[in-house]
Formats: C-alpha cells, sequence, structure tokens
C-alpha cells in the first residue's frame, strides 16, 4: 500500500472500472461515484462553440471532478475523460455491436488521435490538471479479423471508445501506437502520482 496514513480521502469521479483498477493496481486506494453529467449535450454545446477534442476532454474531466466535489467536503477528486478524434469527427462509445462494427471500419487503415484528460479539486475549487495526447495507427485489418475480433470482445467493445482494450485482444488492431499507456487506458497516471504525491495523498 502506497497510500499515506491521515491523508485526505481520495475519490474518483467515474463509473470506469479500468479507471478505478489503474489505480488500485498502482496501490491508490480510491471511492468511486459516477458524476452523472450530460456529456453528449456537454460536446455537442463545445463542439458548436469551436471547442476542440483536446478542449472538450479538459471540460469533461473538470466538470465530473466538480460535480463529486460538491457532495464529499474536504476530499480529492479526480475526474477524467476521453476523446477520440479521427478526420475531424468525434466518436464515442457504441451504442450496439452494430454500431461498432461501424466505428472500427471507419477506423481501420487511418490514424486517430485520443485525448486524455484528468483533473483534480478539492471543495469545488481546481487543484491541477492535465492532457495527454496519443497516437494510435489502425492496421487495414480484414473483414474475417473484425468478426472474430468483435465476437471475442463482445460486450467489452462497448464498454470503450474506438471499441478496444489495448490490455486485451484490441492491441491486435493496431500497427503502431505513439503515447502512453496509460493514458489510452483513460488515466495520464504517471503526472497524477506525482501531484498526489505532492499533496501527501502517497507516499513520496
Amino acid at each position: 500500500m502506497t497510500a499515506t496514513a491521515g491523508a485526505a480521502v481520495l475519490w474518483l469521479a467515474s463509473a470506469s472500472r479500468t479507471r478505478a483498477e489503474v489505480l488500485r493496481r498502482a496501490g491508490v486506494p480510491a471511492h468511486t461515484e459516477p458524476a452523472q453529467i450530460d456529456e453528449a449535450e456537454i460536446k455537442s454545446s463545445l463542439r458548436s462553440g469551436g471547442a476542440n477534442a483536446a478542449r472538450a476532454a479538459e471540460t469533461l474531466a473538470e466538470l465530473k471532478a466538480a460535480r463529486v466535489s460538491r457532495r464529499h467536503a474536504g476530499a480529492l477528486v479526480v475526474g477524467a475523460d476521453q476523446m477520440l478524434e479521427c478526420d475531424g469527427v468525434w466518436y464515442d462509445k457504441p451504442r450496439d455491436m452494430d454500431e461498432a462494427r461501424a466505428q472500427l471500419r471507419a477506423l481501420r487503415g487511418k490514424r486517430h488521435d485520443l485525448h486524455s484528460a484528468v483533473c483534480v479539486m478539492r471543495d469545488g475549487a481546481r487543484l491541477w490538471r492535465h492532457g495527454e495526447r496519443t497516437r494510435l495507427w489502425m492496421r487495414d485489418f480484414s473483414e474475417d479479423f473484425l468478426d472474430d475480433y468483435l465476437k471475442s470482445a463482445g460486450a467489452e467493445a462497448l464498454d470503450v471508445v474506438g471499441c478496444y482494450r489495448l490490455e486485451g485482444p484490441g492491441v491486435q488492431l493496431f500497427a503502431r501506437i505513439d503515447g502512453d499507456f496509460f493514458a489510452i487506458l483513460g488515466l495520464p497516471l504517471l503526472p497524477l502520482l506525482d501531484f498526489l504525491r505532492g499533496q501527501g495523498a502517497v507516499r513520496t
């Protein structure tokens, strides 16, 4: 265990099992609580206002942290978000397997950018934020591979933007990746740990 005894309680403003697992495996226990914000409406508003995908990820991460921070006085609250952009299109988590197949066909053989943002707040005040861009090149896989992949991934393909988990068979979709592995999982972990050490939330 690397958490500091007596440190402020840490909350993760997310329903993501992957983000919670990343923190747990790093030895940072955190309570989890979904922020329950209208992401679709916020994204639409940001897009119409001219925001880019990186800015959208930062805004969503901060809004999530702010929502949960208001419920837990004195706690450090971590909010995080990701935006996938390819050829100017913003992609969301697929709603069903047909949409997952369509997304993977659209990304096949192309480079896309994954913008990951994290924000930490206490009592509604932003203490820190960080953003990273990862570039990923999907290979030009066959239709047979796509069929096999979606059968193997099952419902998990619907849990993540881009329909892939790099810690599983999803890594086979790619020819090249430039960026941080943890950021792809949805949480830029190393910068976050550095900040939390400065707050006394994990051991130095």
